[in-house]
C-alpha cells in the first residue's frame, strides 16, 4: 500500500504554510510560538527548499547552493530561532578572486575592501567612503529608478575592474545585474560590508534538523511528500488547500512557493482582477543556476585555498556571459573538515549562473552531453589551482535549471525567485485575495538566507494581523486565545 503522508492531519488549522524554504519555516515557527495551529506542507522528502542537502555513497554530504550571508544572520537566528542555532554561525576566513583584471584574497568586509580599493585599485579614499556611506543609507523606499550601472558610473566612472570587484559576488548571491535597480545591489552589498561573510558551521543538514526540532517543540504539524495542488477560496477569501487529493481547511494560507506559481497555478487567474494580473505579468523571473558537486575520497585532503573562490577568464563583468552555457566564470565553495565538525571529509561545490531556456529545450542526449561538458569544465579549471585534485575526487554530479525546477517546482527553475518588481506583488497578495500571503525569494533583496528568514518574519506578522482581525479567528482551533505578536516589522 502507498504510504499516507497526511495520516493524522487534522481537518482544519489556523494557518497552512506551503513550502519549507527558510521563509516558510520561519513564518511557521513565528506563528506557532504565538499560539496558532500551523500545518506546514512540503512536497519534497527534505525540508529547507534551496537551503537543503543530499547524501551520496562513500559518506558524501553536499549542501545545495553556496551559503554565505551577512553577520545580521546571527542576530536574526538568535531572535527568531534559538541561541543554539545562532552559535553555529561563523565567519568565512577567505574570499578569493582570480580573473584577468585582478587576483587576491579578501575578508570581504568594509575595512579590507577599503584597503583594496585605495591601495590596489588606486581609488581616492574620499570616493570610497562616500560610496560606502551612500550604499549603507539605501532602503526600499528610496529612488528605484537608478540602476546599479548608473550608481557605479557616478562613483567609479570608467573603472570596469572596480565594477567587477563590487558586482560579481552579489550577482552570484542573488542573480542581480548592472541594469537592475541600484538598491538591489546596495542593500545586499552594504550588509556584507558590515563584518564580512558568514556561514553555518555543521552544514545545512544540521541547521534544518535543529529547525525541525524547534518547530516540533512548538507544535507545528510538519509534513513532507505533501504536494499542494490548489488553494481553496470561498467568497473571495482563503478557505484552505487541497493536498495529496485531500481538503484541509484554514483561515489563512502562506505560500513559500514561487510567486508566479502561487498566482497562476495554486490559485488561478480567474480569481484575480485584470489589473492585478497585468501587474503580475510584468514580474520577471530571476535567473537560475547550475552546480557541480565534487566529493573528495575518504582519507584524501586538499590544501586551504580559500572558502569562496570567484574565478573567471572573461575580460570584464558581463551578466550575459555570466549566465552563458559557454562558461567562463565559476564560483567554488570549499568544505573543509571544520565545516562539519567531527568529520574528516572534504567536498567542493561549484556554482555557475544559468538561463533556464538554454537547458529546457535540450533533448535527453544533448542534456547529458551538456552536463558532462559542464562537469569537465569545472574540474579542469579546478586543476589549475589544485593540481592533482581530479585524482582525489570519487563522486561527481551536476544540477541544472531543470534539476531546480524538478525539486523546487519553481517556474523556470528560478534559483533567485523574481526580479525586484515581484516584491510589491508578493507583499500585496493578501489585498487581492483575503487570507492569502506569500513569503519567498522575491525582489532580489529578499533572496538569500538572511532575506528569506526576515521576510518570513515580516509576513508572519501580516498573517497574525489578518487572523486576529477576523472575528471568527479570535479563538484558535484548540479554542485557546492567540496572543498578539509584539512586532510588525523585522
Amino acid at each position: 500500500m502507498a504510504q499516507d503522508w497526511l495520516r493524522g492531519v487534522k481537518d482544519e488549522y489556523d494557518v497552512i504554510v506551503i513550502g519549507s524554504g527558510l521563509a516558510g519555516l520561519t513564518a511557521a515557527n513565528r506563528l506557532a510560538t504565538c499560539g496558532y495551529a500551523v500545518l506546514l506542507l512540503e512536497h519534497h522528502y527534505n525540508f529547507g527548499g534551496m537551503a537543503t542537502w543530499f547524501k551520496r555513497k562513500g559518506g558524501h554530504i553536499f549542501d545545495i547552493s553556496l551559503h554565505g550571508f551577512p553577520i545580521g544572520m546571527l542576530k536574526t537566528c538568535r531572535k527568531y530561532w534559538s541561541a543554539d542555532i545562532a552559535e553555529s554561525i561563523v565567519q568565512l576566513k577567505g574570499i578569493r578572486f582570480d580573473n584577468p583584471q585582478f587576483s587576491f584574497m579578501t575578508t570581504f568586509d568594509r575595512a579590507d575592501f577599503t584597503d583594496k580599493l585605495v591601495n590596489h585599485f588606486k581609488v581616492p579614499v574620499e570616493t570610497v567612503e562616500a560610496f560606502f556611506k551612500f550604499a549603507r543609507g539605501m532602503n526600499f523606499y528610496d529612488d528605484q529608478k537608478t540602476t546599479t550601472r548608473e550608481l557605479f558610473e557616478r562613483y567609479f566612472p570608467g573603472r570596469p575592474d572596480v565594477w567587477r570587484l563590487l558586482m560579481e559576488p552579489i550577482a552570484y548571491a542573488n542573480g542581480s545585474t548592472l541594469d537592475d535597480p541600484a538598491i538591489t545591489f546596495g542593500i545586499v552589498f552594504s550588509n556584507f560590508m558590515s563584518k564580512g561573510v558568514y556561514t553555518f558551521q555543521g552544514g545545512t543538514d544540521k541547521l534544518i534538523t535543529k529547525m525541525k526540532t524547534t518547530l516540533k517543540a512548538n507544535k507545528v504539524d510538519l509534513r513532507h511528500h505533501a504536494l499542494v495542488e490548489k488553494v481553496l477560496l470561498e467568497k473571495g477569501r482563503v478557505a484552505g488547500v487541497i493536498c495529496n487529493g485531500r481538503t484541509i481547511r484554514a483561515k489563512a494560507v502562506l505560500s513559500n512557493a514561487n510567486l508566479k506559481s502561487t498566482i497562476h497555478h495554486l490559485v488561478g487567474d480567474e480569481h484575480f482582477s485584470p489589473e492585478f494580473l497585468r501587474e503580475a505579468a510584468a514580474v520577471r523571473l530571476n535567473s537560475s543556476s547550475c552546480q557541480v558537486y565534487m566529493g573528495i575520497r575518504k582519507g584524501e585532503s586538499i590544501p586551504y585555498i580559500g572558502d569562496l573562490f570567484f574565478t573567471s577568464t572573461h575580460p570584464a563583468f558581463d551578466s550575459e556571459a555570466l549566465n552563458s552555457m559557454d562558461v567562463t566564470s565559476r564560483t567554488y565553495s570549499f568544505y573543509y573538515p571544520d565545516t562539519r565538525p567531527g568529520s574528516d571529509r572534504y567536498a567542493i561545490v561549484c556554482s555557475t549562473n544559468a538561463n533556464y531556456e538554454d537547458w529546457s529545450t535540450l533533448s535527453e542526449e544533448d542534456y547529458r552531453r551538456e552536463k558532462d561538458r559542464l562537469i569537465k569544465g569545472v574540474v579542469d579549471t579546478l586543476e589549475k589551482y589544485l593540481p592533482g585534485v581530479s585524482a582525489k575526487i570519487d563522486h561527481l554530479e551536476a544540477s541544472t535549471p531543470r534539476t531546480f525546477e524538478y525539486y523546487t517546482r519553481h517556474m523556470a527553475g528560478a534559483s533567485f525567485g523574481t526580479k525586484f518588481e515581484g516584491l510589491k506583488i508578493s507583499q500585496n497578495l493578501s489585498k487581492a485575495i483575503g487570507g492569502l500571503f506569500h513569503a519567498g525569494s522575491v525582489g532580489i533583496i529578499m533572496s538569500g538566507w538572511l532575506g528569506a528568514i526576515n521576510y518570513g518574519v515580516i509576513m508572519a506578522n501580516e498573517v497574525d494581523k489578518y487572523v486576529r482581525q477576523d472575528a471568527s479567528a479570535h479563538v484558535s482551533v484548540q479554542e485557546e486565545t492567540t496572543p498578539a505578536m509584539s512586532e510588525s516589522r523585522v
